[in-house]
């Protein structure tokens, strides 16, 4: 069977990481040269054989194959080809073999690019051959995908989670996984270097651009994730510290902070211990955030496996990685430290100070996600930790993050700075930002100090970095581009936040067929109720007419859908998109009195959030490419 093919490839793949980790760890040669060569090759071999099974897979998926388990599980014939393929991700074993078949792709790409001659290739190599060992047992062991349904297969499949029939699920997870198994390279780099014991080496330089590319498809990856649950799940909001959000973000946090420290190390050769430390824990976080999502041990709708026994395999590897890779921290450390002084309000010590408020912030996430789980066991009592928690957290220590981000813009690299309110940037960016947030509490009425706050946050960064922008154009004083659209995006994000918070709004209306209802500027008719047959679902649509204070008008059609293999009923929402705000129906449940529950919610500066975000992804690529990066 072809299915056997694809499974001895990849075991085959296996068995030949394995012997890149030994050569490259545990074996030395004289003709050095000659190692390097056949670590690199044999490595390729791996990765060839096991994208070769993966793509047999694929094609096994989109042929509807269902004497494989997994197929038969999550396919069906009556699904287009786009989600037969995505459907190889919809659940744990899936899922587990994509995640496998990106940290190899990360790892080819790394030996194809870097040259043999790199001091640190050859157990860089290594690292990553043994880390996707680790992971291709569990697969193999634990979470086998090529399972097979003997003597006779079903006719047809069971079919993918309606929730998960959607073009966002067969870009978001593949982007996220990018950006978690994407930061094995830096990990590699930084365990060889700890390896080679020798401080002369520049890991940091090998590390830089893989580690920008990682964060890159991280950040993009929550952002199309975020999307996705907001309209497709019908939560209408952009994040609501779900665990699984949260396993998303620390890894996030502490690769924003890692990258930041990178260039640090890389201009001074301070902060290494911090860089170090941090190339530790965004590669441990990413590991932790698969133990969350597979062991079962958390209730999310982004959750994928509930075995716990899955689970402990995951964190004993897990364990395994962080006990070896902090013994070999602990055992250098005293040779990595820096001797020399940070100076007062040098960049270096304005990114120290960011390392710890983004230590803090992980800190907290990481409560919030273990203390249930904690509690739980000593008390067999179930607690939840929701948003209060964490925006009673966040809010001021993200405040006060962008003020320190704010006076870090005159702060030059290894010098003494000295700071006066009344400079032009400083005092003219504080004024507009004071008058703007009075204006935003005048004009909207609101005395709600933590959103107040957070806008003036927010402005400090837009206006000071405008400042620049015009400084460059009319005196050509040097800006770094990479670093202006970044931190102006990160202002556009609080700033849209804290609007989306103030203005946004929600209701459940009832209301009958060929009646009218009004909420807030919008005038609602409920014109007509119809039914649609498609392959693998029928849906009723609904069509609202909506007209808002202006006279503009336009059609909404949420609907509700029963597909037709697992008899799941889901809810698809309606949007109507403007530059400032979603105008966002869902349909519920007809009532005995022949009235339809509606609920409508208006989002103020939502996109915003979403492009901020993608705007810092796209100063993370131009970075890559730049002449600066290759420098």
């Amino acid at each position: 069977m072809i299915i056997e093919i694809s499974h001895f490839l990849s075991v085959l793949a296996a068995g030949l990481f394995f012997l890149v980790g030994y050569f490259a760890l545990f074996t030395s040669s004289l003709n050095t040269a000659y190692l390097s060569n056949l670590i690199s090759r044999t490595y390729s071999h791996g990765f060839l054989f096991l994208i070769c099974s993966f793509i047999i897979y694929v094609w096994l998926a989109i042929t509807d194959n269902f004497s494989v388990q997994y197929i038969a599980n999550h396919s069906n014939t009556a699904l287009p080809t786009f989600y037969k393929i995505s459907s190889i991700w919809s659940a744990h074993e899936g899922s587990m073999f994509l995640w496998i078949v990106f940290l190899s792709l990360w790892g080819f790409i790394f030996n194809v690019t870097v040259k043999n001659e790199e001091i640190l290739k050859a157990k860089s190599i290594g690292i990553i051959s043994f880390v996707i060992v680790g992971f291709l047992l569990f697969l193999l062991a634990t979470s086998n995908p090529f399972a097979t349904i003997l003597p006779i297969a079903p006719l047809n499949g069971a079919d993918i989670n309606p929730v998960l029939q959607d073009p966002a699920l067969a870009i978001h997870p593949p982007t996220l996984y990018l950006g978690y198994v994407g930061f094995v390279i830096p990990f590699a780099c930084a365990i060889s270097f700890l390896l080679e014991g020798k401080t002369s080496i520049k890991w940091e330089v090998l590390a830089r651009k893989w580690s920008i590319a990682a964060w890159v498809f991280l950040t993009v990856g929550i952002t199309l994730g975020s999307w996705w649950a907001y309209y497709e799940l019908g939560w209408g909001g952009y994040w609501f510290w779900d665990p699984v959000e949260n396993v998303a973000l620390m890894p996030w946090l502490a690769a924003t902070a890692f990258v930041h420290s990178l260039s640090v190390s890389i201009k001074s050769s301070q902060l290494r211990v911090w860089t170090i430390l941090l190339s530790i824990l965004v590669f441990s976080l990413s590991l932790f955030g698969a133990f969350i999502v597979r062991s079962g041990i958390i209730d999310s709708v982004h959750s994928f496996a509930n075995d716990p026994e899955r689970g402990l395999y995951l964190l004993a590897f897990i364990g395994i990685i962080i006990f070896i890779s902090i013994s070999l921290f602990v055992l250098r450390i005293s040779s990595i430290q820096s001797k020399l002084t940070i100076k007062k309000f040098s960049k270096q010590s304005f990114i120290s100070l960011n390392n710890i408020i983004f230590g803090a912030l992980i800190f907290s996430v990481m409560l919030g996600v273990t203390y249930p789980l904690i509690y739980e066991y000593l008390f067999d009592q179930k607690i939840s930790i929701g948003a209060p928690f964490y925006n009673a957290i966040f809010i001021p220590i993200v405040i006060l993050a962008s003020f320190f981000l704010f006076f870090s813009v005159d702060s030059k690299w290894s010098r003494n700075s000295s700071f006066s309110f009344l400079k032009k940037p400083i005092f003219l960016s504080l004024i507009l930002s004071i008058t703007s947030t009075l204006f935003v509490m005048i004009f909207f009425s609101t005395k709600n100090i933590p959103i107040l706050l957070s806008v003036f946050a927010g402005l400090l960064i837009i206006y000071r970095y405008i400042y620049e922008i015009i400084n460059y154009f009319l005196y050509k004083k040097f800006i770094n581009p990479f670093s202006v659209i970044a931190h102006m995006s990160l202002g556009l994000l609080i700033v849209s936040i804290s609007f989306n918070s103030l203005l946004s709004s929600e209701r459940a209306i009832n209301i009958y067929i060929n009646e009218y209802e009004e909420y807030k500027d919008l005038k609602i008719l409920f014109q007509d109720l119809g039914v649609e047959e498609k392959s693998n679902y029928d849906s009723i649509k609904a069509k609202f007419l909506v007209e808002d204070i202006k006279g503009n008008k336009f059609n909404l059609n949420p609907e509700k859908r029963k597909y037709f293999t697992r008899g799941q009923i889901t809810t698809e929402t309606a949007i109507h998109v403007t530059p400032l705000r979603d105008i966002y129906m869902t349909i519920g449940d007809q009532l005995d009195d022949g009235s339809w529950i509606v609920n409508i919610q208006i989002n103020y500066l939502i996109r915003w959030i979403w492009i901020s975000a993608l705007l810092m992804g796209l100063a993370g690529i131009m970075l890559i490419f730049s002449k600066k990066l290759r420098a």
